[in-house]
């Protein structure tokens, strides 16, 4: 009985944890809209300016604390095998393929492709590791992917009508929203400091992109909007919640992380309301609660 009140305890704490930086991405994601209404930026030029940004303050920030500990990571070939991997296939392809899915389609459909990556994770468990998931982690799938169909859609199955180009990116996103939770847990597991990986992560993603785009080429005007909002999507879009994300892996399974990522539509929601003069109906707020009702039924399954 004791064991499973510590393992409920430390299965609360990484989904409070992957709840926060879902939250922050929830913020990012207004900051985000407010940017492509108004400031008109190359996709290609913000993706390099985000990465290569965060990873070097990453890398600063962990280098002021580690010291050359920071380069232990490449002491491995296992181990830079999975930060590559990582940094390809979970930072770059997800921030590209949602990207891309929100400009070929809509933003409140890339969403929702995204949102099944908890679905890919528990078939991954099934077919590579013979894993089956807890029922509740079904029932509040289930739950949390029609509050976040209403919450964003409104309950219009119309508005999910896109172009195929933007559903292949949109299920591209659900697969490597998957990886970024699940490619760096061996290297985590291997005690190395989650602001260690993100900042290398995000520092070799951040070089790949400007491979394809440079920084400096084609520059558009710099403004202090344009500032305040790369440097808010930055510390807040990226900085932080991938280190939350990261650090809630040592205390919760990889499902229930994906599941609780739930809260980020509902947080942008809510700020767009407030800030963007969204209007609200009724279906939209039956959808935030749902979310909130099966984040409620998934910790009340994995602590019992």
């Amino acid at each position: 009985m004791e064991l499973k009140q510590q393992v409920g305890g430390s299965v609360r704490k990484g989904m409070f944890w992957a709840i926060m930086a879902s939250t922050m991405w929830g913020i990012s994601g207004t900051v985000l809209q407010f940017i492509s209404q108004n400031q008109h930026i190359p996709a290609s030029w913000f993706l390099s300016t985000r990465t290569i940004g965060a990873g070097v303050v990453l890398l600063i920030i962990s280098f002021m604390r580690y010291r050359m500990a920071i380069f232990d990571i490449f002491r491995s070939w296992r181990l830079i095998g999975w930060l590559l991997a990582y940094a390809v296939f979970g930072l770059m392809a997800n921030l590209l393929t949602f990207y891309m899915s929100v400009q070929t389609g809509t933003a409140a459909a890339a969403t929702i492709l995204q949102y099944l990556s908890p679905l890919f994770i528990v078939v991954g468990s099934l077919v590579f590791k013979h894993e089956k998931p807890f029922r509740s982690d079904l029932i509040a799938f289930v739950v949390s992917a029609l509050g976040v169909f209403l919450a964003i859609t409104k309950g219009d199955v119309s508005q999910l009508a896109i172009p195929m180009n933007a559903l292949l990116w949109g299920i591209g996103s659900g697969i490597t929203a998957a990886f970024y939770v699940v490619l760096p847990r061996p290297i985590v597991k291997a005690g190395h400091s989650p602001m260690v990986i993100l900042g290398w992560g995000t520092f070799i993603a951040g070089i790949l992109f400007n491979c394809y785009r440079p920084v400096w080429v084609n520059t558009p005007p710099i403004t202090t909007e344009l500032v305040l909002s790369i440097s808010t999507v930055i510390v807040v879009g990226t900085i932080l919640p991938f280190s939350l994300l990261l650090y809630s892996t040592n205390f919760a399974p990889s499902d229930v992380i994906s599941i609780v990522d739930a809260a980020q539509p509902v947080v942008t929601f809510i700020l767009s309301v407030l800030f963007l003069s969204l209007q609200i109906t009724w279906v939209e707020v039956v959808g935030s609660v749902l979310v909130i009702i099966a984040i409620y039924l998934l910790q009340r399954g994995r602590a019992v």
